[in-house]
């Protein structure tokens, strides 16, 4: 069946409600990652018609609002990965003490100069974007993802992000495909930019990934895939 892996999915990634699940199966989730791009459909999708009917106000309210609304639908997973990651791999320590950084609770000074910058980042690329990039953008991030969950081990085995490895993307290559085809060169990018991030992860993690790096590419890829498509808009003008 396809509905519980959907489920499974969509109540991982986000905080919409799901019908409750009490037993996850082992392999479910592994199956459920297949649906990460649909998930991205969904989320794209209340972004856009948020940033649809914020039209009337000013844009930089406009934008914190969806930005605001964009870290509530995902209860701010992806980005609790992102300040994880940069405590642990900017941090000159080896690697056994990177990989307890990551399974630190507690934020450090990377964390928050991190998730100052590229919150503003993200705050302003929004407030520039159309509705059309908004949608786009999450499909393209939880796509890419798919292709770390096979190409690496999992740094910490006991961690979340391990339980959804080496799992059938092509069911979630075609959910993504509209995406593909709608901006090519944005999605090409946020691609190129996910395998750059996951090689050099692993480098600084001993060769795998674990769940922080994870939402630390789609967070990063989402504002890298709003980022392509400006760029792209201002020289095609």
């Amino acid at each position: 069946m396809l509905a519980r892996p959907f489920w499974l999915a969509l109540g991982f990634l986000t905080t919409l409600p799901t019908p409750p699940i009490e037993k996850v199966a082992p392999g479910e989730m592994r199956r459920a990652s297949a649906f990460y791009p649909l998930i991205g459909w969904i989320i794209g999708g209340l972004l856009a018609g948020a940033a649809w009917l914020f039209t009337n106000l000013p844009t930089g309210l406009a934008a914190g609002l969806v930005l605001a609304l964009w870290l509530g639908v995902t209860g701010m997973l992806h980005l609790d990965g992102l300040l994880d990651s940069a405590d642990a791999l900017l941090a000159m320590r080896p690697v056994p003490e990177r990989l307890r950084i990551l399974g630190d609770v507690h934020h450090g000074s990377f964390a928050f100069g991190v998730g100052f910058v590229f919150l503003l980042l993200k705050w302003q690329a929004i407030g520039l974007s159309g509705w059309m990039a908004l949608l786009l953008a999450p499909v393209a991030a939880r796509f890419w993802l798919l292709p770390l969950l096979n190409l690496f081990p999992a740094a910490r085995p006991e961690g979340l992000g391990a339980t959804a490895r080496q799992g059938r993307w092509e069911l979630g290559l075609l959910f993504a495909l509209p995406a593909l085809a709608l901006a090519p060169l944005a999605f090409l990018a946020t691609g190129a930019w996910a395998l750059l991030v996951g090689y050099w992860a692993a480098r600084r993690l001993g060769g795998g990934l674990s769940g922080d790096v994870y939402g630390a590419v789609i967070e990063t890829d989402e504002l890298i895939f709003l980022l392509a498509l400006l760029s792209q808009t201002a020289l095609q003008a």
